[in-house]
C-alpha cells in the first residue's frame, strides 16, 4: 500500500490533521489502539478567554475561525451534531472580581468575548451571591461523537488500524516511510501522552496532566449555559451535566479515583445547591507542555518525520489551528510559529 502520509493516533490532533489532508485530497491511514483516551475523556469546551486570570487565550480569534468552520463542515458531511452554542458563565466570589472583570472587558483583546452585563443569580440552586459575567463566542463540541464519527468513516474506507503501532518496524529513507507493508511520504506522530513511548519524539518536553470528570444527574438545576466556579458544570441535556476537572501531575494511568470524584463533588457542593446523583465517572491524561504552547515540527534527523502534540486542555480549539501550521509547513515550506515549534527545546 502506497499513501501520502500515516499518522498515528485519532484524537483531537489527528483528526485535525487528517481534516487538512481530506480538504487537499491526499491519501493517508490511520493507527490507533485507544490506550490514550485525553480527546474521548475531553469536557469539549471552547473558550477564548482565560477565565483564572481573565486574559485571552493565546490566538484565540484565529483558533476559533478555523475550528469551527472544520466542525460546521465535519457535521454537515457525516450528518452529526458536534458543536452546540452555549454561553459561559464566570461566578464572581466577591466584589473585587466584579471589577476586575469590567476593567479586563475595557481591553481590546477582550472587549468581544467579554459581556459588560451584570448578569444577577436567580436560580435557587447555584450559590452566587455577587452574580456572574458572561463570556461570549463560547461552546462545546461532542468530543466522543466526533471520534466516533470520525472512526467509522475511516473504518467504511478501510483507512483505520485499531491495533499497537510498533514504533521499531519503521523504516525510513530520504524519500519515503516504510511500516510493514506501508509505504508513505511522511509519518505524523499525534498519540498524546503516548508520545513519551516513542523512541523518536521521547525526550520533548511533555508533561502528563491526569484529568477526571463526573457527569450527574440533577433536575432541578435546569441551567442552559455552562458554569465556572470551583469547576466548570457543562449541560449536555436531559438534565445531565459534566463537571470537571481535576489536575493530576502524578498519576498518568486513566484509572478513575475516589480522591478525584472527592474533590469534585466538594468543589461543586460550593457551586451549587440541589440534589443530583453521580450517573459517570471518566479518567484520561492529558498532553501538556509547561510553557503552554504545542509540540509542532519535524524530526532533527528523519525529515519524513513529524509530530503534532501536547494540545493540553483546550484541544478542540487549538487542534484544527496547528494542524493546519503543520500542514503548510510539510506541504508548502511556510515556517511554524516559533511558540509551538518544536525547534524551541533544542
Amino acid at each position: 500500500m502506497e499513501v501520502d502520509y500515516i499518522i498515528i493516533g485519532c484524537g483531537l490532533a489527528g483528526i485535525s490533521f487528517c481534516e487538512q489532508l481530506r480538504v487537499h485530497d491526499k491519501t493517508f491511514i490511520v493507527f490507533d489502539n485507544k490506550s490514550q483516551q485525553s480527546s474521548a475523556v475531553a469536557g469539549g469546551l471552547y473558550n477564548p478567554v482565560v477565565l483564572k486570570r481573565f486574559t485571552p487565550v493565546w490566538k484565540s480569534k484565529e483558533q476559533l475561525e478555523i475550528a469551527l468552520k472544520m466542525y460546521a463542515r465535519l457535521e454537515a458531511e457525516f450528518n452529526v451534531k458536534l458543536d452546540y452554542k452555549i454561553p459561559v458563565f464566570r461566578k464572581f466570589s466577591s466584589l473585587e472580581e466584579q471589577n476586575n472583570w469590567f476593567a479586563a472587558s475595557d481591553k481590546s483583546t477582550l472587549s468581544e468575548y467579554l459581556s459588560v452585563q451584570l448578569i444577577k443569580n436567580t436560580n435557587l440552586c447555584i450559590q452566587a451571591p455577587f452574580g456572574f459575567g458572561e463570556v461570549l463566542e463560547t461552546g462545546r463540541i461532542d468530543v466522543p461523537c466526533l471520534i466516533e464519527a470520525y472512526k467509522l468513516y475511516l473504518l467504511k474506507r478501510e483507512m483505520f488500524f485499531e491495533n499497537d503501532f510498533d514504533y521499531n518496524k519503521i523504516k525510513v529513507s530520504e524519500n519515503s516511510v516504510q511500516y510493514k507493508n506501508i509505504q508513505a511520504k511522511h509519518i505524523v506522530f499525534a498519540e498524546g501522552f503516548g508520545l513519551k513511548m516513542n523512541p523518536f519524539f521521547k525526550d520533548l518536553p511533555l508533561v502528563p496532566t491526569k484529568g477526571e470528570l463526573l457527569t450527574i444527574f440533577a433536575p432541578d438545576l435546569a441551567i442552559d449555559f455552562v458554569l465556572k466556579g470551583s469547576v466548570f458544570l457543562i449541560p449536555l441535556g436531559d438534565h445531565l451535566y459534566t463537571v470537571g476537572a481535576t489536575y493530576n501531575w502524578e498519576d498518568t494511568t486513566n484509572n478513575i479515583t475516589k480522591k478525584g470524584k472527592d474533590e469534585l463533588l466538594s468543589k461543586l457542593k460550593t457551586l451549587i445547591a440541589c440534589s443530583f446523583e453521580v450517573v459517570n465517572h471518566v479518567a484520561g491524561v492529558r498532553p501538556t507542555v509547561k510553557d503552554r504552547r504545542p509540540l509542532v515540527g519535524q524530526h532533527n534527523t528523519y525529515k519524513n518525520m513529524f509530530v503534532l502534540n501536547g494540545l493540553g486542555t483546550r484541544g478542540v480549539m487549538i487542534g484544527p489551528y496547528v494542524a493546519t501550521q503543520l500542514f503548510k509547513f510539510i506541504e508548502n515550506g511556510t515556517s511554524l510559529d516559533e511558540e509551538i515549534n518544536i525547534a524551541r527545546f533544542e
